[in-house]
C-alpha cells in the first residue's frame, strides 16, 4: 500500500506539471500520433505492391501493429529509461536515488513517467478495431480477459529487456549505450516472424522476445491457430524477462561505488 499511495502521489504531481505547460504536452501528444501514422503508412505502401506477405493480409498486418502499440504505450509511458546510464550513473543521480527509502528501480520509473504516452494505446485499439471490422473477426467475452493479459505480458517483456540494459550500466560507466540498436531491433516484433529468416525468428523469440509484443499475441485474435502456443506464452515471457532483469538490477546496484569512485 505504501508503494501504491507512492506511485499515485507522483502521478498527482505529474499532472499538475504537465498541466502547467499545456501546449508543450499536446504537441508531444501530436508528434507521437504522427510518428504511429508515419509506421501504417509504411505498411500501407508495402501493401501497396503486393496481396499478402509470407500469407499475411494487409488488414491482418495492421491488426499486428495496432495490437503491439498498446504494451509498447504502457512501456513509454512507465519504463522511459533511455538515458539511464548518462543521467544517472556517469552525472551520478543514483547517489541521490540509492539515499531514499524506498526501491531505487521504483524511484527511477517514477521520475521517468511519460503519461502522455499512453495515448498511442487508444491509437493502437482504434487501429485494432479498423482492422478487426475489415477482417469480420468475431470475439468472445472472455477475449477481453485474454486481452489484458497479452497486453501486460508484451509490456513486460519489453520492460525487462530494457531494464536488463539499464543494469548494464552498473558496471559500465561508459557514455555509450547499445539501446538504440535494441529499440530499432524492437520494430521487427510488429511484423509475423515468419517472414525472416530462422535466426532472426529465433532471436525474436527466445533472445530478445519482441515477437511476443507483437505477433504472437495477436495471432490468437486473429484466428490463426498454428501461432496459439507461443500466445499464451507471452505472459509466461513477461514475468520471465522482468523478474530476470529485477535480479540483474538489484546485482548492479550492490556493485555501484558512487560517481565518486
Amino acid at each position: 500500500m505504501f508503494y501504491f499511495s507512492i506511485f499515485f502521489q507522483y502521478i498527482s504531481q505529474y499532472m499538475k506539471t504537465r498541466l502547467q505547460y499545456r501546449t508543450d504536452m499536446v504537441v508531444e501528444i501530436i508528434s507521437d500520433l504522427l510518428f504511429q501514422t508515419v509506421n501504417l503508412i509504411f505498411i500501407l505502401v508495402v501493401f501497396g505492391h503486393t496481396q499478402s506477405l509470407h500469407g499475411w493480409s494487409r488488414e491482418e498486418i495492421i491488426f499486428i501493429y495496432g495490437f503491439f502499440l498498446v504494451p509498447f504505450a504502457i512501456f513509454s509511458s512507465f519504463f522511459n529509461i533511455w538515458d539511464f546510464n548518462e543521467r544517472y550513473i556517469v552525472k551520478g543521480e543514483m547517489d541521490r536515488i540509492l539515499t531514499r527509502p524506498i526501491h531505487s528501480l521504483f524511484q527511477v520509473i517514477l521520475e521517468r513517467m511519460e503519461l502522455e504516452s499512453l495515448f498511442g494505446g487508444i491509437t493502437g485499439i482504434a487501429v485494432m478495431a479498423y482492422a478487426a471490422s475489415s477482417l469480420h473477426l468475431h470475439f468472445q467475452w472472455y477475449d477481453v480477459f485474454i486481452f489484458l493479459l497479452f497486453i501486460l505480458g508484451g509490456a513486460l517483456v519489453y520492460a525487462g529487456i530494457f531494464i536488463a540494459l539499464a543494469s548494464i550500466g552498473f558496471w559500465s560507466d561508459a557514455r555509450t549505450s547499445i539501446m538504440p540498436t535494441i529499440y530499432n531491433i524492437g520494430n521487427y516484433g510488429r511484423y509475423p516472424v515468419d517472414i525472416y529468416n530462422n535466426v532472426i525468428r529465433y532471436v525474436l523469440t527466445w533472445i530478445l522476445p519482441f515477437a511476443f509484443v507483437g505477433v504472437y499475441p495477436a495471432a490468437y485474435f486473429l484466428g490463426r491457430s498454428e501461432w496459439y502456443g507461443y500466445a499464451f506464452l507471452t505472459p509466461v515471457m513477461g514475468i520471465v524477462f522482468f523478474v530476470i532483469s529485477i535480479f540483474l538490477w538489484n546485482t548492479g546496484v550492490k556493485k555501484y561505488r558512487g560517481a565518486g569512485n
